[in-house]
């Protein structure tokens, strides 16, 4: 882990400049600089990730472990070199407990279907809360309604943080396992999903944490979480799409069946018999997205160049002036007021619709999500259709905050 622990002071001098590492920064939209400001939903790349994808199917590309010549045993090696990274990033206990998804869905939807079927049955429980992605409620509702199973939703307060007393009351014996996200992705709320997994574990339960909006922003460490399962996405946390990881303990891991059938996840095959591979590859079927899988490494490395105490700390600057700039504007609403927050900040003005915001901010360059978020049943329990969020990276400043001010003044001026 000594690579991501960075002298913070240093580096926070430094942040700045790291808007020069992403060419898109550059553009124009609708004739004006572009202010990008939709990170929770994709965030936008540095030269080093795409450089390396390039690197790689430029001077390395073969298919991976089936190989005998160089070049094969030269992708081999860094692909998994890229799985020893991530190894790291997130302290898992063993680099086979590092699983290759497309993606945070993907990866919740492995479990949903491997752990489920192995383990829920008629009349069991899983326990998810209001704040989840859609992503983190229908692979666990389809399951439920595969084995009969139940789904129970935890409640959240206004502010948009978690009842645990809620949450403890739903704990028992029925439950097979508990899915929450670590930071959401609507509100920003951090939430203490430790606090959690330590209820669950007290009745055996496991816990999977969605990490997609926490890996781009704060430090992951499964061991000290004691997680079971972790996953997250490639493209949020400035690597490539189509990648994702899940984590998950090597006991769960190998008591779970195969998600997917094929090449890579096989010992011997016969006609009458398949016997699985080991871990990792018994969940990796098929030809993998090794260049993707080395540009996420690449990602990783760049967050650890600068460090997550940084940029965790510039974005929580962002956060606080961003919040107290825009609550002077007549008639806006904080949607997500949670005490522990990341970078995301949630609202509506007046009666405007979000969809009328963002079109006009648009035409000002500035880029910002609305709409439900892929959390549409958050949006029923605050009774809204939606909300405009602007969401922050490491690339964002202070400047593009006072641009949203200037350019939100502009449209509420307009549409009131």
């Amino acid at each position: 882990m000594e690579a991501f622990d960075v002298d913070t002071t240093s580096m926070k001098n430094r942040i700045g400049e790291r808007r020069k590492d992403f060419p898109i920064l550059q553009r124009q939209m609708n004739g004006k600089p572009l202010v990008f400001l939709d990170s929770a939903a994709s965030s936008q790349k540095p030269d080093v990730v795409t450089s390396a994808i390039k690197s790689y199917y430029d001077k390395t590309h073969a298919n991976v472990h089936r190989g005998v010549y160089q070049l094969s045993q030269e992708a081999t090696d860094a692909f998994e070199k890229s799985r020893a990274t991530i190894q790291s990033f997130i302290n898992a206990k063993h680099s086979h407990e590092v699983i290759f998804v497309r993606g945070c869905t993907e990866g919740i939807n492995l479990v949903a279907s491997s752990y489920g079927d192995a383990f829920i049955r008629e009349g069991d429980e899983v326990i998810i809360t209001t704040l989840e992605h859609h992503s983190n409620i229908v692979p666990w509702q389809m399951v439920c309604e595969k084995k009969g199973a139940n789904l129970k939703v935890v409640h959240v307060d206004e502010a948009g943080e978690i009842d645990l007393d809620d949450y403890k009351s739903k704990l028992s014996s029925k439950v097979k396992m508990v899915a929450v996200n670590h930071i959401s992705n609507t509100l920003g709320t951090i939430n203490p999903v430790k606090q959690m997994i330590d209820m669950a574990h007290e009745l055996d339960i496991p816990v999977l944490v969605d990490g997609a909006q926490a890996t781009p922003h704060m430090k992951i460490d499964v061991q000290a979480l004691d997680a079971d399962f972790y996953v997250f996405s490639g493209h949020k946390m400035y690597g490539p799409t189509g990648i994702g990881v899940l984590y998950g303990k090597e006991h769960w891991l190998n008591k779970m069946p195969p998600y997917h059938g094929g090449g890579e996840m096989i010992k011997t095959v016969t006609f009458e018999k398949t016997t699985y591979n080991e871990l990792p590859f018994k969940f990796e079927a098929g030809t993998p997205n090794i260049a993707d899988s080395i540009g996420l490494a690449a990602a990783v490395d760049y967050i650890g160049e600068i460090g997550l105490d940084v940029i965790s700390e510039h974005e929580n600057d962002l956060l606080n002036y961003g919040t107290d700039l825009l609550s002077s504007i007549e008639g806006m609403r904080f949607i997500g007021t949670a005490k522990a927050k990341a970078g995301v900040i949630s609202f509506l003005v007046g009666d405007i619709h979000p969809y009328d915001i963002g079109t006009l901010l648009d035409k000002q360059g500035i880029a910002v999500r609305t709409g439900h978020h892929c959390t549409q049943p958050l949006m029923d329990h605050y009774g809204i259709p939606g909300t405009v969020r602007a969401s922050f990276g490491l690339y964002n400043n202070m400047e593009d905050l006072d641009r949203l001010y200037e350019a939100l003044t502009r449209a509420v001026n307009i549409l009131s």
